[in-house]
């Protein structure tokens, strides 16, 4: 495989994907869900790998799609050279379509996110399970890859939530209410408030959240642990599990949360974010949006520790 933004790599019985885009946060690209899909398949066939290892390179694991130029404007970064001409995957048609003063097509929009959302499901539907490592933050649409692995061993002061809620976004694998029960997931996405690790595991998000000094170390004993597991017992064990996640609905919530990212990006707020982003820079307009929460970068989480959230 010809990998840009991933590694991977297999050391003895585990499969390990690492995100490796740290000078851009892990930003996501075109280009991250498919390589991911690609990765997964070939640890999945893979006879020796009995368990997949998901991280991230540099301060954090991923600081959601990497939006900055397109916010400021230019939306065509979000396609794919490479795609045929007028596709949805077209450049020059998702910029066209993300242009305020002409007509907006929601299925050419969705014909793109859904791209996206069926390589981070490639986690869920693994045969062999996933683990993922969360570091520093975790947020926005690198919640989509963490929350589709099966199993998070998150630092206990790293940052996991998705704030695009309060504007121009919408979690398109749908993934919150299945991992938090819905009076959960509403608290978080009626708010974009996010959760500590140590409250992700409080919460139930999160399979363990160690201090960050001891998370490589927790995170390569849970990974033993399953990797002693046979395989065939493993993927058995996934598939009777994800059974009541399908069963509970996630293809028709994950339906409507694609649909809706496109909606929330071609709202009035969302135009007028984007017009905020294209005055004062992607950063500037983030820091506008989440300030008022007081929870604007790795400055705070929304959630109050022992309170009535918990």
């Amino acid at each position: 495989m010809d990998l840009e933004t991933l590694i991977y790599e297999v050391e003895g019985r585990v499969a390990r994907i690492t995100l490796n885009r740290p000078e851009r946060g892990n930003g996501i690209t075109p280009r991250m869900p498919v390589e991911l899909a690609e990765c997964v398949e070939r640890a999945n066939l893979d006879p020796a790998v009995h368990v997949i290892a998901l991280a991230g390179n540099g301060s954090g694991f991923c600081g959601g799609y990497d939006l900055v130029a397109s916010a400021e404007g230019e939306m065509s970064e979000l396609g794919e050279a490479s795609a045929p001409g007028g596709s949805p995957l077209d450049p020059a048609t998702i910029a066209a379509n993300h242009a305020p003063q002409t007509n907006w097509d929601p299925v050419t929009d969705y014909q793109f996110m859904a791209r996206n959302v069926r390589g981070f499901m490639s986690l869920f539907d693994s045969e062999k399970p996933v683990l993922c490592k969360v570091h520093g933050y975790c947020v926005a649409g690198g919640t989509d890859m963490a929350l589709c692995s099966d199993l998070l061993v998150v630092a206990a002061d790293a940052k996991i939530g998705y704030p695009p809620a309060r504007v121009w976004g919408s979690p398109t694998t749908a993934m919150w209410a299945a991992r938090l029960g819905p009076m959960r997931a509403k608290r978080l996405l009626l708010t974009g408030d996010s959760l500590t690790g140590a409250e992700a595991a409080e919460w139930g998000l999160a399979t363990e959240a160690p201090a960050a000094a001891e998370l490589d170390a927790r995170f390569e004993r849970l990974l033993e642990r399953v990797g002693r597991m046979p395989i065939n017992q493993l993927v058995m064990m996934k598939l009777l599990v994800n059974q009541t996640v399908q069963a509970q609905g996630l293809a028709q919530s994950q339906t409507l949360g694609t649909f809706f990212d496109g909606i929330a990006r071609h709202t009035e707020e969302g135009h007028a974010f984007v017009r905020r982003a294209t005055e004062l820079g992607f950063r500037e307009a983030v820091r506008e949006r989440d300030e008022p929460f007081g929870d604007h970068g790795l400055e705070g989480f929304g959630v109050e520790p022992g309170g009535p959230d918990d």
